[in-house]
């Protein structure tokens, strides 16, 4: 999650020093928006290992089956390493 802000962060400045022209608003709005869908994607991948990790301690998945899912939503993710 912290590099998920950092990362936000970091886009954020970029898109803020951007918008002195035309040229970099129009760049700095693209990576705002990227960074706006990354970071959903990436919070979404988040609560999904949340729940995987729940369903694992409370019994109700097994621990081939907690690895299974576990890779799944590493593949699909950037930070969830």
């Amino acid at each position: 999650m912290k590099r998920i802000l950092l990362f936000i962060s970091m886009v954020l400045s970029a898109f803020a020093s951007g918008c002195a022209s035309r040229e970099g608003s129009a760049v700095g709005g693209a990576l705002g928006g990227a960074a706006v869908g990354v970071g959903a994607y990436e919070y979404s991948a988040h609560r999904q290992m949340q729940q995987v990790e729940d369903d694992y301690r409370a019994g109700r998945i097994n621990r081939k089956e907690y690895e299974i899912r576990k890779n799944q939503i590493e593949k699909g993710s950037i930070f969830q390493r």
